[in-house]
């Protein structure tokens, strides 16, 4: 069965949970390490957000709890780390996040980019020596109910090779704009949210439980050759989206974080798992320095008028925006539960056990 942007597994039985139980669990097992109640919050969120809005496979949702519990305890995020403040203007902030905990961190620097930008118009915040972030859209979104449009890059560890090139270089290096359409929480924000990779190996892993051959255009064997065979790829790397206009965006990214910041870059991130030396940048700007706010929603609804009124390709039901499908996903799994890989559910139930956390499914 080809794989398409509405995909379904076939074969994988899903365990359906509701968010709200799935949302307390996940607190619950991270405040049992030594992160801050606050701060556990805040990741559990991030993460059964991300469980909301994307589709089995795509890693950065409750499967990763038991990875950041574990990274808490070996000492490998700090969760006492400060905040630093390394260097500021009224637009500017530079962040060394020593080693803390990546989703923290990038909520904290938005909301930093979103005060600046209150006073400049816009804020602009560089972090260095961070930590796995999550998903992108979820800092981004930060800045949704501050009347901003928020966006956030990082770079990652080097699963894409230089175009034309076989090793890893560049990461992933996801980007997300999220763009308010409306204020309050009923209006559908555009929330673009991408790795400059086709696909990751998230996807790629769950492809290959689930009997599925994969596009060809997502990743090369470990000698460069090309292949729909998820399993042959595992070794191999990750290829650009848009060939090397991703692997471009991907370089400029590192840049944007990694160089520009003072931190790693290239083939340094995730090297060392001790310290992922990971960088990360956040803009905020504020629609109201620019113009009535109303007035800024008001074209943006004549804008997406114009996008939805275009004459469909063959073979298409309708025109989406960025994030169309993810808020889709959202109002489903928030009403009907949240699908659960049924590993994933079991890893929960044992981490559980582990820490004391009372089982509530």
């Amino acid at each position: 069965m080809e794989y398409s942007a509405d995909y379904k597994t076939v074969q994988i039985p899903l365990q359906y949970v509701p968010a709200a139980q799935l949302r307390n669990l996940t607190s619950a097992l991270l405040r049992s390490t030594d992160l801050a109640p606050e701060d556990a919050d805040i990741i559990a969120d991030a993460l059964v957000t991300s469980e909301l809005r994307n589709l089995q496979g795509q890693g950065q949702g409750v499967r990763r709890v038991r990875a950041y519990v574990d990274r808490v305890r070996a000492c490998h995020v700090d969760p006492h780390a400060p905040f630093d403040l390394v260097k500021e203007s009224p637009a500017l902030a530079l962040i060394d996040a020593h080693n803390a905990a990546g989703t923290v961190v990038a909520v904290k620097a938005m909301r930093l980019a979103v005060q600046k930008a209150k006073v400049c118009g816009v804020g602009i915040v560089v972090v260095r020596h961070s930590t796995h972030f999550g998903s992108a859209s979820y800092s981004a979104s930060q800045a949704l109910p501050e009347g901003c449009i928020g966006v956030s890059m990082t770079n990652a560890g080097p699963e894409m090779a230089p175009w034309g090139g076989i090793d890893g270089v560049v990461g992933t290096n996801p980007w997300a704009v999220a763009v308010p359409t409306g204020d309050g929480p009923d209006a559908m924000p555009i929330i673009l949210d991408m790795a400059l990779t086709t696909s990751g190996k998230g996807m790629m892993r769950w492809l290959l439980r689930d009997g599925r051959k994969m596009p060809t255009n997502w990743a090369i064997t470990a000698d460069g050759r090309t292949t729909d065979d998820p399993a042959e790829a595992m070794d191999g790397t990750l290829l650009p989206m848009g060939e090397y206009k991703g692997y471009g965006l991907s370089l400029i990214t590192d840049v944007l974080t990694g160089v520009l910041s003072g931190g790693a870059f290239g083939t340094v991130p995730y090297s060392n798992q001790a310290r992922q030396e990971v960088a990360h940048q956040f803009i905020a700007y504020d629609i109201d320095w620019f113009g009535p706010r109303a007035e800024f929603y008001a074209h943006l609804a004549e804008f997406i008028g114009m996008v939805k009124a275009s004459r469909l390709r063959p073979g298409f039901k309708e025109i989406l925006l960025p994030g169309e499908l993810e808020w889709r996903r959202q109002q489903e799994k928030s009403a009907g539960g949240i699908p659960l890989d049924p590993e994933v559910f079991e890893d929960l139930r044992s981490l559980a056990q582990e820490c004391g956390v009372p089982w509530p499914f």
